[in-house]
């Protein structure tokens, strides 16, 4: 990593920090920008973060970060190797009662903060871009994206020299018995690990 990519990943942190451009940001405790190394091969994008990541700043700290920490070193990457970010990088949610619930971000809210992911995608410039559950892949890669058939795959794109769809690993953790998780689990290290064999 050169001091150039550090300064430029550094400036879009401070730049995003103070983010105003739609709502999201009233709520929310604080931006959750992206983290890794700048000459990181392989990007994860999730969808936003959590209630976790939301109080401490970073992306996937919570329990879904955990099964994607676990699913990682099941396929044999390093986490420190790979970038991690999310599609909007504002926490949003309904309040009921002391709990926040999570809310998925509208098309608006992922427009207005692509800004910050495409700056991401020009700093760090992955080998391979993978989307973590739906919402990332139809704000990157296109609507007409299908889980049922597009996952698991290499496809190609224009933001890097390949791109992969697979669960987000909060979807494995709504699964309801354990069998299912076990299953769900082991088809996202299956990706991931195709993901690494790419880059």
């Amino acid at each position: 990593m050169t001091a150039s990519d550090r300064v430029s990943l550094a400036k879009l942190r401070e730049r995003a920090a103070g983010c105003r451009d739609c709502e999201l940001w009233r709520g929310a405790t604080q931006v959750v920008f992206g983290e890794g190394p700048a000459t990181a091969r392989l990007m994860l994008v999730g969808e936003q973060p959590g209630d976790r990541e939301d109080r401490e700043g970073r992306p996937f700290v919570g329990p879904a970060g955990t099964l994607l920490e676990h699913a990682l070193e099941a396929a044999e990457i390093a986490r420190q190797q790979v970038y991690v970010t999310n599609v909007v990088k504002h926490f949003k949610y309904r309040q009921r009662g002391k709990r926040r619930i999570h809310q998925r971000p509208d098309a608006e809210e992922i427009s207005i903060c692509r800004q910050w992911l495409d700056a991401e995608l020009a700093a760090v410039r992955p080998t391979v871009l993978v989307c973590l559950g739906l919402t990332a892949g139809h704000a990157l890669l296109g609507s007409k994206l299908s889980i049922g058939r597009d996952r698991g795959r290499l496809l190609e794109t224009e933001l890097a020299p390949a791109a992969l769809l697979t669960a987000h690993p909060s979807s494995v953790l709504r699964e309801r018995d354990s069998d299912a998780r076990h299953a769900a689990q082991a088809a996202l290290v299956r990706d991931l690990r195709t993901a690494s064999a790419a880059c």
